[in-house]
């Protein structure tokens, strides 16, 4: 490669980390996504890559996982299935503390087999409902979402986009990668509702017991049914050692045979600008692949012994924080292969940069997802969501470094 080629890969890569960081460019209306788009054009106008190097440089295997799973979910909703879910908890919540492990509950083990965005997106509104009318304070609750989701995703390769990218670069068969960071998960999910109770502790000391009265959920019960048992299926072939995108698209395949939903209302549901960042930003890595800054950044990381688990998790920490995870990812999968425990390295990189994500309000997608969904009723502010989302960073961080090394 040319001189002149290298520093046009260096400089791309460089300019759309950059719009990633800062979540837009000023002055122009583009985004996270737009900018992954431009940079992996850029890399084919200045001949950093060929068309072919381009097609051939992204994981066809976390974009079918992905969509697989955005269709399932979609069904779930649709059937009424979280809104069921939901209700249950409210029922069976006799003060605010309960409702509050309830919560975290839901949206920690839901977001660990159907991706944590998605929870989301699904239990920001249900959550604001509930709180109104059982006359609550709203914003403990929906960090409870935010900050459960982000947790309960580390537990499994299905459980955030990062981890999806990590499972498909890694090989890692699900049942271990489960079986080493979901106990960590399952230590974040009670971490989160002792730090959101005594951050706000005026709202759980001394509460009386709830009482609402109960409201029946429409649901669609020939869909909630096959919906159910399509995703219990899928889960156990996951278990099983099946090709996880493999599975994940079959199940969403056999969702889509149904005379009672019409598809459209499907495809609404599907996150297509996540799907296209993705695909840019692989191509963006591959241009920069090219370069000697993949072996330069191995070098530094060589000297600060990220290998170990404590490095590699302030270091994915940090970039995540940044960068936001998937991005962060993207950057370590450059060397993570060549260290002298990729297995190890790999399930460190999942369970700090989905654990940073709770850093801050800009750390993580789930994060913004909750705060847009209720800027209607409740603003929760950098600072608000600061409070209770920097201590448990570094209670829940400490507990993952513990447990894996």
């Amino acid at each position: 490669m040319r001189e002149c080629d290298l520093l046009a890969a260096i400089l791309i890569f460089a300019a759309t980390y950059l719009v990633l960081a800062v979540g837009r460019l000023p002055g122009l209306r583009l985004d996270r996504t737009g900018a992954a788009i431009v940079g992996a054009s850029l890399m084919l106008a200045f001949n950093v890559l060929t068309v072919d190097e381009a097609f051939a440089a992204v994981n066809y295997d976390t974009i079918i996982l992905l969509f697989g799973m955005m269709i399932v979910v979609a069904n779930l909703r649709l059937s009424g299935f979280f809104a069921l879910a939901s209700a249950w908890v409210v029922d069976h919540a006799h003060g605010p503390i309960v409702l509050l492990s309830g919560i975290v509950a839901v949206a920690g083990i839901f977001s660990a087999f159907f991706v944590n965005d998605t929870m989301c997106l699904v239990l920001t509104p249900l959550v604001l409902d509930i709180t109104r009318r059982l006359g609550r304070k709203p914003i403990p609750y929906l960090l409870a979402v935010a900050m459960g989701a982000n947790i309960g995703s580390v537990a499994t390769v299905t459980g955030n986009p990062q981890n999806m990218m990590i499972g498909s670069f890694s090989r890692i068969p699900y049942r271990t990668f489960t079986a080493a960071l979901a106990p960590v998960a399952a230590v974040g999910l009670v971490l989160t509702v002792v730090v959101i109770a005594l951050v706000y502790r005026a709202e759980f000391r001394g509460a009386p017991a709830l009482r609402v009265e109960h409201r029946p959920v429409r649901v669609n019960r020939v869909l909630l049914y096959k919906s159910l048992a399509v995703s219990a299926g899928m889960i156990v072939f996951f278990f099983a050692g099946w090709p996880v995108p493999k599975v994940a698209l079959i199940a969403g395949a056999l969702l889509l045979l149904t005379r009672r939903v019409k598809p459209e209302k499907v495809y609404r549901e599907i996150d297509w600008s996540l799907l296209v960042l993705f695909i840019g930003l692989f191509i963006v890595i591959a241009g920069v692949e090219k370069t000697p800054l993949p072996a330069d950044l191995f070098a530094a990381a060589g000297r600060f012994h990220i290998e170990r688990v404590v490095p590699m998790s302030i270091f994915a920490a940090l970039l995540s924080n940044l960068v936001s995870n998937v991005p962060a990812v993207l950057v370590f999968k450059t060397f993570v292969p060549h260290l002298a425990d990729p297995v190890k390295a790999w399930l460190t990189l999942a369970m700090s940069s989905t654990l940073a994500g709770n850093l801050t309000l800009l750390g993580s997608v789930a994060n913004l997802i909750v705060v847009q969904r209720a800027r209607a009723e409740v603003e929760i502010t950098f600072w608000e969501h600061a409070r209770a989302g920097v201590p448990l960073t570094i209670l829940t961080l400490a507990a993952g470094v513990w447990m894996l090394n």
